[in-house]
C-alpha cells in the first residue's frame, strides 16, 4: 500500500489593500497535506494486471511445453512403431527369399533326377 503526502508551506503572501491604496505585508504560514488513494489504488490495480498477465503468460508456456512433450511423444511412438513394421517386413521378405531359393533348389533335384532317371531308361534299351 503506498500513502502520498504533499506538503505545501507558503510562507510572505503579498495582500493589496484596496482602501490604503497599497500593499501590506503579511507573513503567513500554512501547511496542507493530503494522502492520495487514488494513486494508491491505481498502484493496486496496475500491480494486480501485472500479476494476472505473468500469471496468463505462465499459463501460456505450460500449454505449449505440454504441446511439445506431447507432440515429441506421438513423433517417437510412430518412430517405433514404423521401425517394428519395417523389422517384421523384412523378417518376411528374407523368409519369402529363403522359400523361393529352396523351390529353385526343388525344382534342379526334380530336373537332375528327371534327367539321371531318363538316361539311364535310355541306356537300358
Amino acid at each position: 500500500m503506498d500513502v502520498v503526502l504533499i506538503n505545501v508551506s507558503v510562507s510572505n503572501i503579498e495582500q493589496f489593500d484596496v482602501n490604503s491604496g497599497g500593499s501590506s505585508s503579511s507573513s503567513s504560514s500554512s501547511s496542507s497535506s493530503s494522502s492520495s488513494s487514488s494513486s494508491n489504488s491505481s498502484s493496486n490495480s496496475t500491480s494486480s494486471r501485472s500479476s494476472s498477465s505473468s500469471r496468463s503468460s505462465c499459463s501460456k508456456i505450460v500449454v505449449v511445453v505440454v504441446a511439445a512433450v506431447v507432440v515429441v511423444v506421438v513423433v517417437v511412438v510412430v518412430a517405433v512403431v514404423v521401425a517394428v513394421v519395417v523389422a517384421v517386413e523384412a523378417v518376411v521378405v528374407v523368409v519369402v527369399v529363403v522359400e523361393v531359393v529352396v523351390v529353385v533348389v526343388e525344382v534342379v533335384v526334380v530336373v537332375v533326377v528327371v534327367v539321371v532317371v531318363m538316361v539311364v531308361v535310355a541306356a537300358q534299351m
